[in-house]
């Protein structure tokens, strides 16, 4: 009876959150760790809503085991002694139980409340959000933990290393093991050297066989780029920079022949089923490989150079463009892996005494690539491409260990997802499906084979978000760090980076400063079989990276320019957008571009600052400029601003992606009625929310948005109300010359041009027909 009373003192004590990962998962929540707490407390940053609870998805990621390092025995916490009482007391799992649905139901009672106090308002469509955004952040999860269990286990799965089931050891994964190892494996005898492509015109052999001389190394670190232009029918102006190749211009090819892509032998016939969906959908398609887009993007990838396309729509290209990057870089993963098991073969047939170093096929460790998404949706969608592109047909079926695994804890459920949720269609295409960011998994590959949950030293292909590789990565002085397994990346693919500004840019940038670095660990690596370049510590230049992104952004340009070093150079598309998202605008409305000065780049963000504190607000402080909302990008600004407003005591209102249901509630019922005359509005908020705000007069743009179609987006907000003052609209936007890029987005190159040269204000009057 001690430890029963015991179980249900330190039950009482738990949140709700705490009680849900304890049922679900059997162990304490990870958010709540002290070493995880004191982790982001030391290193905030302007992350997304999502960010700080993600780390819910912790349990699968444990289970990858990314390192061969034997795992260290931790202590037994009060959760796992809960635990115990828990598995061997009836008695105590109805309690849970109960007091569960109590704090479920009073929740449900809260926001229910909250709710019909908005449709009090007036604001029916809100509170409809509102309520409806209750189901749209709860964890809807299905199985409890004893079913998952008999699930992997049915699968054949070892759950060795899944903290649901109270051990925490490392994922081992012995029975495929020895039939996943490059080492102890030969190539098949019956595909004898079809895999193995040793033709000299083979873009993989010619970009990994080159060998790099030091004055050539040294040339690319201090000589400039030299720089070209093109023009392609799809893709459009293309900017091609290198340092070792003379100047030369780029062709795309109208006709693709099957022979010419040097494609491993399975791809040629299992890419053109994969990919019938998308050239269905062309008029009249030239080839029966390739859309227009995948054929010119695939010609610049196939070519190992580095490449940036910064038009990338979830809702049109896509799926084009995730089909076209993973069949190139399963088609490196198969030739590199084809050409280890054929010198295996080589090596042991050769006579004995007989030493040659002939065979340098290898990097330091095995993972090749590297895709970098945003959600577990992203990685779903490409292992699914994968596996279809490895099926040769239907009586052909690959052997997927794992499988169920993945599926339930990359998958998603349709039930799940909230009714009446009136989003944008790029809103709805961006988050569907499973949206956490927080996963790691390791893909290994060999012939007719695939391994999911592979451990990171036995993976060829890594998927993760920012998030998922940053925690494994960790920071200067961790204990628990490891980066090796980044150290022979050959193909780096980061898809949807424009969503990563909305998530934490730093954790990418930490990505690109530990890729491609001399491992601290051999992990068991043959050296006779090391390319030299790997040895010489000249990874990076091999590397190709393929940058997707939705945007031009200075931090994404920065990247591809200051972390990109591919010996055979770089393809940036750079098309100048003529018309902008102003247009887009349906409301009558004028607006205003305010330039305001700055020295430099780093000095502009106190340069804003003082000119809206001193130009700007005191337009706006008399009581007839009321229901202004004040649009803010960066986070760090909307707090600075929120500090002052509060210092001078004004009368305004504030949400941002941080505040709580019931206050973004309260907020909006507060503008609405003019009980607050200002309301502060972050980016991100809108990003992850897209509410619509009601009563809104005078809109401030703090600096322009991130995204260009947001600025129409916030403009047709504004409506008509009854007391009929249209006539008093405003709108005005600050801006700098170092806003060239997002100025250009939003009312077209020829306008930017001429109001960068002016220092005036420029004041437009757009409607849709502009």
């Amino acid at each position: 009876m001690g430890k029963r009373r015991a179980g249900r003192e330190l039950l009482r004590s738990l949140s709700k959150k705490q009680k849900k990962h304890l049922r679900e998962f059997g162990e304490e929540h990870p958010f709540y760790d002290k070493v995880l707490a004191c982790y982001f407390i030391g290193c905030y940053c302007c992350c997304c809503l999502h960010l700080c609870f993600s780390f819910q998805s912790e349990d699968s990621d444990k289970a990858s085991a990314e390192s061969d390092s034997e795992a260290e025995v931790e202590q037994i916490s009060g959760y796992h002694k809960l635990l115990a009482t828990l598995k061997t007391s009836p008695e105590s799992e109805s309690e849970e139980e109960e007091d569960e649905s109590e704090s479920e139901e009073a929740e449900e009672s809260e926001a229910e409340m909250d709710s019909e106090r908005c449709q009090e308002t007036g604001e029916g469509e809100g509170g409809e959000e509102d309520k409806n955004d209750v189901a749209e952040e709860e964890e809807g999860t299905t199985d409890t933990a004893e079913q998952m269990l008999s699930q992997e286990q049915a699968d054949g799965t070892d759950t060795s290393c899944d903290p649901r089931h109270g051990i925490i050891e490392e994922f081992t994964d012995v029975k495929h093991e020895s039939e996943f190892s490059l080492e102890t494996n030969f190539m098949e005898e019956e595909s004898g050297d079809c895999y193995a492509d040793r033709r000299d015109s083979n873009p993989f052999k010619q970009h990994m066989d080159k060998e790099l001389e030091e004055k050539e190394i040294k040339n690319m670190s201090t000589l400039p780029k030299t720089s070209s232009r093109s023009q392609w029918p799809r893709l459009g102006q293309l900017i091609f920079s290198s340092t070792l190749e003379k100047h030369k211009t780029l062709k795309a090819d109208k006709e693709v022949d099957v022979k010419q892509l040097h494609l491993h032998k399975p791809l040629e016939s299992t890419w053109p089923k994969v990919n019938k969906q998308f050239l269905s959908a062309v008029d009249k398609p030239t080839d029966s490989f390739f859309t227009p887009l995948q054929r010119e993007l695939f010609c610049i990838m196939n070519s190992y150079r580095d490449l940036f396309y910064p038009e990338r729509n979830a809702l049109t290209n896509g799926e084009e463009i995730r089909h076209a990057y993973c069949l190139h870089a399963l088609n490196h993963v198969l030739k590199a892996n084809a050409q280890v098991l054929s010198n295996n073969a080589k090596r042991r047939d050769r006579k004995p005494g007989t030493d040659t170093d002939d065979h340098r096929d290898q990097g330091l460790t095995r993972p090749k690539v590297l895709m970098i998404v945003p959600f577990r949706e992203c990685a779903l969608r490409i292992v699914h491409i994968v596996i279809s592109l490895l099926e040769v047909n239907d009586k052909k079926k690959i052997d997927v260990s794992n499988k169920k695994r993945f599926k339930g804890e990359f998958g998603s459920d349709p039930e799940e997802k909230p009714p009446n949720l009136k989003r944008p269609e790029d809103y709805e295409a961006v988050f569907a499906g499973n949206i956490d960011d927080h996963f790691r998994i390791g893909v290994a590959i060999l012939q007719k084979s695939m391994r999911l949950y592979a451990p990171f030293y036995s993976s060829d292909i890594i998927i993760a978000s920012p998030l998922g590789i940053r925690t494994v990565i960790g920071a200067e002085g961790e204990k628990k760090r490891d980066f090796d397994f980044l150290s022979s990346i050959e193909i780096l693919i980061i898809d949807q980076a424009d969503i990563y500004l909305m998530q934490n840019w730093e954790h990418v940038l930490h990505l690109m400063k530990h890729i491609n670095l001399l491992p601290l660990d051999s992990h068991g690596v043959d050296f006779s079989r090391v390319r030299m370049p790997n040895l010489n510590n000249w990874s990076k230049y091999y590397r190709q990276t393929l940058l997707f992104s939705a945007l031009q952004d200075p931090q994404i340009n920065s990247v591809f320019n200051k972390h990109c070093f591919n010996y055979v150079g770089q393809v940036a598309v750079r098309n100048v957008p003529f018309t902008g998202s102003i247009s887009h605008v349906v409301v009558q409305l004028p607006h205003v571009f305010r330039r305001l000065e700055a020295d430099s780049i780093t000095s502009v963000i106190d340069a804003r600052f003082q000119f809206f504190i001193d130009k700007v607000l005191p337009e706006y402080r008399d009581a007839i400029m009321s229901h202004t909302l004040i649009y803010v990008p960066s986070y760090f600004d909307y707090v600075r601003l929120r500090n002052y407003f509060k210092k001078e005591d004004l009368n305004f209102t504030h949400i941002c992606e941080y505040t709580k249901k019931a206050a973004v509630c309260r907020a909006r019922r507060f503008f609405l009625k003019g009980e607050k005359q200002f309301l502060l509005f972050t980016e991100r908020f809108h990003f992850y929310k897209r509410y619509t705000i009601k009563g809104i007069r005078n809109l401030i743009f703090y600096e322009l948005p991130t995204y260009s179609h947001f600025y129409s987006e916030i403009c047709n907000m504004l409506k008509a109300t009854d007391s009929g003052v249209d006539a008093t609209w405003t709108c005005t936007v600050l801006y700098s010359k170092y806003d060239a890029q997002k100025l250009a987005a939003v009312v077209g190159i020829d306008r930017t041009a001429q109001m960068l040269q002016s220092k005036k204000n420029v004041h437009l009057f757009v409607t849709g027909e502009n």
